[in-house]
């Protein structure tokens, strides 16, 4: 049961932030855990670390040919019967390309450098993602994962910042469905309470030596831009909306949703931290694992996240095998994600509950969790709600 968003958190003797219902738990999930990471990595098969690259090249052949057939199909129908379902199918998979960019910039696509940076630009360059900007700024999240004030993705307001923000703002951030669709906003301006621009060089994200990565991928996304541009002038406005423009918005909204649910919507209220009561480990443990169904494979296991998150070299195709050796290890810090349908529906509960009930956090105390505005409008059904809390 979550510790209820009304009542005010009181605090224990150690300082963390606590209630009337966290009490009465028999596990404190922000309890700093009695193993220590090298514990976990010893409990992983040693081939878990190794990393293919020609098997890594043979996700984006697969996914290329997939979008590729996918354009072709719609542009030959060219039929409102189709064209929804095209927009479904080809935007997650244009989320799986983003996660194989994704493992280029943590260095698990390949032990080549190289390879790395140029399958980086070349796969999120072409749906509009800075890759070194964005690699920056994602390395620096998972540095800090569960860190209220230095997290980078989805980060909890701290309740001054919260109050800050004007009702137009609170509204785009909470409520169903503005949230799912604010990536581009946030490699523009990042979030609230934060300065800075994915495409600056000389952005706070960045250090001196960064600046010139940053340049060149400014550069890529710029070409890609124009691209489009030209395509638009050459074949008009609404082909290319349909061919490419409404998938980028079915994947923003892919990407949205996943690293959100990741961090936020389980069960049971998760801790943030501040201060000495962070830690690399206590902060990883606070992700979850979610099932998405027959998409777990279309978009290469990303919702294996814990120990993606513990150890982001690792390849995604030695993720499933990984946790499960690791298991035994992490205990109750383990949270065993909701079995999918072929689809994940389930998902879409946890999401409204949390973007209803998750809104900002203490601006004190070491450890913290999230707390509600009552004011804020909610987008909520009875069958989410009693799917969430019957989950």
């Amino acid at each position: 049961m979550s510790p209820p968003n009304s009542m005010s958190p009181t605090t224990n003797g150690n300082g963390v932030a606590m209630n009337g219902a966290k009490k009465q738990l028999d596990f404190d999930p922000s309890a700093a855990p009695p193993f220590k990471i090298a514990d976990i990595r010893a409990a992983i098969p040693p081939h878990c670390w190794v990393k293919n690259p020609w098997r890594s090249l043979s996700y984006v052949l697969r996914d290329l040919l997939v979008i590729l057939s996918f354009a072709v199909a719609a542009a030959k129908l060219d039929s409102w019967t189709f064209w929804p379902l095209y927009w479904v199918a080809q935007g997650t998979m244009f989320w799986a390309v983003f996660v194989l960019g994704h493992d280029c910039g943590y260095g698990s696509f390949s032990d080549i450098w190289l390879l790395n940076n140029v399958m980086g630009h070349i796969l999120h360059s072409s749906i509009l993602v800075p890759y070194h900007g964005w690699r920056i700024s994602h390395k620096t999240h998972h540095q800090n994962h569960g860190n209220v004030e230095k997290d980078e993705s989805w980060v909890p307001l701290p309740e001054k910042v919260y109050k800050s923000l004007d009702t137009s703002t609170k509204f785009m951030r909470f409520t169903i469905p503005l949230p799912m669709f604010a990536y581009p906003i946030y490699l523009w301006t990042r979030s609230p309470g934060k300065k800075g621009s994915h495409f600056n060089p000389y952005s706070d994200l960045f250090a001196p030596n960064e600046r010139a990565a940053v340049l060149i991928s400014t550069l890529c996304w710029t070409a890609m831009a124009l691209l489009l541009c030209y395509s638009s002038f050459i074949y008009g406005f609404a082909p290319v909306l349909k061919i490419y423009g409404v998938p980028y918005l079915i994947f923003v909204a892919w990407l949205d949703m996943v690293t959100y649910l990741h961090h936020h919507g389980y069960e049971q209220k998760l801790p943030w931290y501040r201060g000495k009561e962070w830690s690399y480990l206590r902060g990883g443990l606070t992700t979850v694992d979610r099932d998405y169904g027959v998409i777990n494979n279309i978009h290469h296991d990303i919702g294996t996240h814990v120990i993606h998150h513990l150890f982001p070299q690792m390849p995604h195709y030695h993720l499933v095998e990984a946790t499960q050796a690791a298991k035994h290890v992490l205990g109750k810090y383990y949270r065993e994600p909701k079995k999918s349908g072929p689809f994940p529906f389930h998902l879409f509960g946890y999401l409204v509950r949390s973007l209803g009930e998750d809104h900002y956090v203490s601006d004190t105390g070491d450890v913290v969790f999230y707390q509600s505005d009552p004011h804020i409008p909610k987008f909520r059904t009875s069958s989410a709600t009693t799917k969430s809390k019957s989950s």
